[in-house]
């Protein structure tokens, strides 16, 4: 087996292929003068069982995967493992006229003549539906309670911000024992949310709210304010995936978050956690 990472996942690619107890494929990426990019695998694929490990956090993201996929057409076997899929929101037209995104963006991948697709905690499950090939999507919610249970809090406390994560939480904190609880949020607009200001037994106690992704953080930051008039005592914030797009890290610290932990479906300074661990499991089958 070869692992390929790509530009947005090498260092989790490279978690894998530790875990599988190989070497990690080299592969060169460059950009030209005009802003194309340009990739090369370094070692040959021909006949060889390929997975190919790249998150499509930006549109040059998914651009640098459609070519490794393409340069990998030798292969005897392709696995895609995408450990957060851009455009994964636009699941279904709201509006006549809109393109559904993330059916866009499965079938271009899967386009190529693929063994299976692997995501991470997608937006909706439904999108597994608009690959070709066999998909399926893998969860790393548990390695956040892990790593939240080993963090010697007092008395902690797990909090989904809206309902839409609510059974995620609620898995997380009955695989660890943990106490748990739910926020009542209004989206406005964009990234205007109102939140109500729920009594929570949170005096004196340390609070992780967690979320399946933090964009912008305005969700975050409006949940740390009411966290912290009810009396918690250190509040943190948790993610599989770390968009963080804008001023969101400024943004929550101002807010008094104690700390932001995250996955490294998408790598940023946040990402303690390696989602490598269900990876390897999910290859290993």
């Amino acid at each position: 087996m070869k692992i390929i990472g790509g530009p947005s996942s090498q260092a989790l690619a490279c978690r894998v292929a530790a875990g599988l107890n190989i070497k990690p494929t080299i592969t060169d990426f460059i950009r030209f003068p005009d802003n194309e990019q340009y990739v090369q695998i370094k070692e040959d694929v021909t006949d060889e069982e390929v997975v190919l490990i790249q998150s499509t956090a930006s549109d040059s993201d998914l651009v640098a995967l459609l070519q490794l996929l393409d340069a990998c057409e030798s292969a005897k076997m392709v696995t895609v493992v995408i450990p957060y899929m851009g455009y994964a929101r636009q699941d279904k037209k709201f509006k006549d006229g809109e393109a559904i995104s993330a059916r866009a963006m499965a079938r271009a991948v899967t386009a190529h003549n693929l063994n299976k697709v692997y995501t991470i905690n997608l937006h909706e499950k439904n999108i597994l539906n608009y690959f070709s090939c066999p998909a399926e999507d893998l969860d790393a919610s548990q390695l956040i309670a892990e790593y939240a249970a080993g963090l010697g809090l007092k008395r902690p406390l797990l909090i989904a911000p809206d309902k839409g994560v609510r059974n995620m939480v609620e898995n997380m904190a009955a695989g660890m024992n943990l106490d748990w609880d739910v926020f009542d949020k209004t989206r406005l607009a964009g990234d205007h949310v109102v939140m109500a200001d729920k009594k929570m037994d949170v005096e004196g106690r340390d609070v992780i709210i967690v979320d399946d992704m933090i964009a912008t953080g305005g969700t975050m930051a409006e949940a740390v304010g009411i966290l912290e008039k009810n009396g918690a005592h250190d509040v943190y914030v948790a993610c599989i995936h770390p968009v963080l797009t804008r001023n969101a890290v400024l943004r929550l610290s101002n807010a008094g978050v104690k700390d932001i932990i995250a996955t490294d479906t998408i790598e940023k300074v946040q990402s303690r956690i390696s989602a490598a661990p269900i990876i390897i499991e999910a290859l290993k089958k």
